[in-house]
């Protein structure tokens, strides 16, 4: 869509895994707020009712006695925690916020009041070509929503009583796809039906606009729904939308025949090479590829968002991605086609990208893919042909894009190894030949575009996690009109190994243009941005905010967060007037506190040049005021523990107590350790993770994954009992997907450590996953010996302490299907190891009904409890072999 950060991947399929950019840019989105991903570092948490909840809930504060034991539910069917743990996951959401364009105003975005019931992910799906579809809406199923929507002025703190409320849909529709139009006078949004008892029947999305200043919302397509299975719609300008439709006119989709027709036949007697990992969801006959074809075509159809006027533009195809021009005057437009595969998803499917008119008229043909089964293995492996294919963010309407010159293999020994190439629209309908913008020795991560005199290239390799960012002046170009060149060579900015956190710049922070795309943020307009890093150190985060001088190198750091607060810069609000100059003296971002009792809000941060010298002050005006998701939480103990591994590695971990626990007077307590192993390639980069794996350049970190991987679990467990957290013989460990195969690994390898396990979605057999898995790029022919030691499966008779396997039963994630918990429980099984099987239906790698979740979290508070907690468990749960009050120890 129009408003992309430069550098973010196109289409809907997974078409290209996104490469290593350790430096990209900042992806500014039309300013708001999201949540970001959890943390991937070690969990110790010590509490009396034991979860995956970093809590203390259970617990009476301060005396470290049991809270009641959970009443006995029906012996079968979901089950539920104890109430102090669903009062934590039943608690409402808060809303996400969007700022409109000139900054004025704020969306508000209301979220269910809890999660999906399991009749919502239990409906009818199709598994095709890698996706899975909700074929009764036209969309991708288990699709999130909204629940409502409200405006007020950016000045009121939220939530707020002035907050106006946008009405006219249907009520109790789930909306989804919001966004601002350019000028910031409308908001479209889609509409659909939750299906439920006394609802409308589901069916298509349909596209609904609302007036900002009157706050009410009609259908923008009556009568027509989109098709939102790769795209949805594109704002073209401010009054205009093109829009992805279900075909007019479309017949019955194609059935499959009572009968099998013949065999399923896949055939390589060519003798070619394809080396393609455990991709869940692929097409299996030509039955699904119809209905694949069927249910993802759509088409474009054009709508004026004042008159309601709409036209046709374009026939069905398998449409992936509309972007329009910077300018509104061409569309970008990318579809799928045949031969479709039976190998890979859809993402290497043939494809074709055109530059067409705003009205759909045919200008040039910019890419035709062809189907793409043999990639090489590697993690810088790339399709060859034109990549990355999409508008400068700083040009009215010019196309940009990447090309490998090693054929995408990043073995060969080539230089340089991509061109990054321009080509203005008119030019390219004129017949135009490319312009070379830029060449790299690594795999190029894309271009952060500012103006003609500055862009910045990003390159990396996985191989040595290396990485660079160079800076350019794409408009300073010299030579004949067909192979101009820069006039000015690049100039090195950074050269750095990715993995090195401690030393991270930080990002460069983007500002929003007149045109509504984003580009660097030049401040005063001089060389200078700035740059904004999560700040790692060894004593934990510090987000701060740098000016980077881009001759000199030199960088002025303007603003660190500090305790007790944990504070990070988040979108530029200066930039409401366009394109006018960002100034340091008066610049304003959205700014994210919380403390260790309270929970994130929302602050505009201002900042002031200090008039006697060269620094800056600031200050901060508070704009949201939400309440504790989690008051129960509130005085949770929280630590970051720093300690060593046996060679000598640095390692932290957090540390979660109950509130008023104080070990000194209450003593150890039942611990589990939650984590999820990361590799790096130097062990001396690896930051500060509890299950840091690394190694020297000449070796994979994977090489000595066990013997590192020990290390660090014992590390760990020495610790919190020498402080006397943790009770050495109720020590816990659990993990979800690569942290459920850490989890196996650690019981069978340290027995005598762990008193039980708790592995959710993991894989524990690497011959299933031979053409790599994880950070492993290397086959199983290539290295036979260590997919076996890393196989938890081929050690269960090793493990003897109990472990709880939990999984979705609809696991779409690569290499971690279902059968892998299903074997390992049938080889624990057979070894005559305390397990238990406990398979979630309809559910995919993460659990999203609350049923799921609800029956997750019970059965791991029961198997801690019985193994090693309190031995608080319900009556007719089964009971296993342990020690008294569940104790696991020997």
């Amino acid at each position: 869509m129009r408003a992309s950060p430069p550098h973010a991947a196109r289409g809907a399929c997974g078409a290209q895994a996104p490469l290593q950019r350790p430096l990209s840019p900042v992806a500014q989105r039309p300013a708001g707020l999201a949540a970001g991903p959890a943390s991937r570092r070690l969990r110790v948490v010590a509490a009396q009712v034991l979860s995956t909840s970093s809590a203390g809930a259970g617990t009476a504060p301060g005396n470290g006695k049991p809270a009641p034991a959970p009443a006995a539910a029906a012996a079968s069917g979901y089950r539920q925690p104890p109430p102090e743990i669903l009062q934590i996951v039943d608690a409402p959401p808060q809303p996400s916020l969007s700022f409109s364009p000139d900054r004025s105003t704020i969306l508000q975005l209301r979220r269910p009041p809890s999660l999906p019931p399991v009749a919502e992910i239990a409906r009818p799906e199709l598994k095709l070509a890698g996706v899975r579809i909700d074929a009764a809406q036209f969309s991708r199923s288990r699709m999130g929503y909204n629940t409502g929507l409200s405006v007020a002025s950016a000045e009121e703190r939220v939530p707020s009583d002035a907050a106006r409320e946008i009405t006219g849909y249907p009520p109790g529709s789930c909306i989804n796809y919001v966004s601002w139009s350019p000028d910031g006078r409308h908001v479209a949004f889609t509409v659909r039906s939750a299906g439920g008892p006394g609802d409308p029947p589901r069916g298509p999305l349909a596209l609904w606009v609302a007036d900002v200043a009157t706050c009410r919302a009609r259908p923008l397509l009556p009568g027509r729904g989109l098709n939102t299975v790769f795209d949805s719609y594109s704002w073209v300008d401010d009054n205009t939308i093109v829009a992805c439709c279900v075909p007019e006119g479309l017949g019955p989709a194609p059935e499959r025949p009572p009968a099998p027709l013949g065999p399923k036949v896949q055939d390589n007697t060519a003798a070619r090479k394809s080396q393609n990992r455990t991709y869940a969801d692929l097409l299996r006959d030509e039955v699904d590829a119809d209905q694949f074809e069927h249910y993802g075509a759509s088409e474009l159809v054009a709508v004026d968002v004042g008159s309601g006027e709409a036209h046709t533009i374009a026939p069905p195809r398998l449409y992936t991605e509309v972007d329009a021009s910077p300018d509104g005057e061409w569309l970008l437009v990318s579809w799928l086609e045949r031969p479709f595969s039976f190998a890979v998803p859809c993402g290497r499917f043939p494809a074709r990208v055109q530059l067409w008119r705003r009205d759909g008229a045919f200008a040039r043909e910019v890419a035709a893919l062809p189907l793409a089964e043999e990639l090489p293995n590697k993690f810088d492996a790339t399709r060859p042909g034109p990549r990355a294919i999409g508008w400068r963010g700083d040009a009215a309407a010019e196309l940009t894009w990447i090309e490998a010159q090693d054929g995408g293999d990043p073995d060969l020994d080539v230089s340089p190894r991509d061109i990054v190439y321009t080509l203005p629209a008119a030019a390219a309908a004129g017949g135009g030949a490319p312009l070379e913008l830029a060449r790299t020795d690594m795999r190029c991560g894309g271009v952060a575009w500012c103006d003609g005199d500055l862009a910045l290239v990003y390159e990396s390799r996985w191989q040595t996690r290396r990485s660079r960012i160079w800076t350019i002046a794409p408009d300073r170009r010299r030579g004949p009109a067909r192979r101009r060149r820069l006039s000015d060579p690049p100039s090195l900015l950074f050269d750095r190994s990715y993995e090195d956190v401690y030393n991270d710049p930080g990002s460069p922070l983007s500002r929003r243009t007149a045109r509504g795309t984003y580009v660097l943020a030049k401040i005063d307009s001089e060389r200078k941005l700035l740059m904004a890093g999560s700040g790692a150190s060894p004593n934990g985060n510090r987000p701060f905010l740098d000016l980077l001088d881009l001759d000199t190198k030199e960088t002025q750091r303007l603003w660190q967060s500090s305790p007790p607060f944990l504070e990070a810069t988040g979108s530029i609000m200066s930039d409401a007037n366009g394109d006018a100059p960002i100034s340091l003296d008066g610049l304003k971002l959205l700014l994210s506190r919380e403390t260790a009792q309270d929970p994130p809000q929302s602050w505009l941060m201002t900042l002031t040049r200090d008039p006697r010298g060269g620094g800056v002050t600031t200050s901060a005006r508070q704009l949201t005021d939400y309440p504790h998701p989690h008051p129960q939480l509130r005085d949770l103990q929280k630590e970051v523990l720093r300690y060593k591994r046996d060679d000598g590695v640095d390692l932290t971990a957090t540390l979660y107590l109950p509130p008023g626990h104080d070990p000194a007077r209450d003593g150890p307590l039942p611990t589990i350790l939650w984590a999820y192993p990361r590799e790096y390639k130097s062990k001396a980069r690896g930051f500060g993770g509890g299950f840091v794996l690394g190694g020297p350049c000449d070796e994979e970190p994977n090489d000595t994954y066990v013997e590192q991987l020990t290390a660090a679990g014992r590390a760990a467990v020495e610790e919190v009992v020498r402080r006397g957290v943790a009770d050495p013989a109720r020590i816990s460990v659990g993990g979800h997907s690569y942290g459920a195969f850490m989890t196996a690994n650690l019981l069978a390898h340290l027995p005598n450590v762990f008193a039980a396990g708790i592995a959710r979605s993991g894989a524990y057999n690497r011959t299933l996953t031979p053409m790599g898995f994880q950070s492993e790029q290397r086959t199983l022919w290539q290295s036979p010996e260590v997919y076996a030691r890393m196989s938890p499966f081929m050690m269960a008779d090793l493990i003897t302490k109990p472990l709880l396997l939990v999984h979705g039963d609809a696991d779409n994630n690569p290499g971690t299907h279902t059968m892998q918990s299903e074997r390992m429980y049938a080889a624990l099984k057979g070894h005559g190891c305390p397990t238990r099987l406990v398979l979630l239906p309809h559910e995919s790698h993460s659990y999203v009904a609350r049923e799921s979740v609800l029956h997750a979290l019970y059965e791991q508070d029961q198997w801690l409890e019985r193994h090693a907690g309190w031995g608080r468990v319900d009556a007719d749960y089964p009971a296993s072999e342990g020690g008294e009050d569940g104790s696991a120890s020997e």
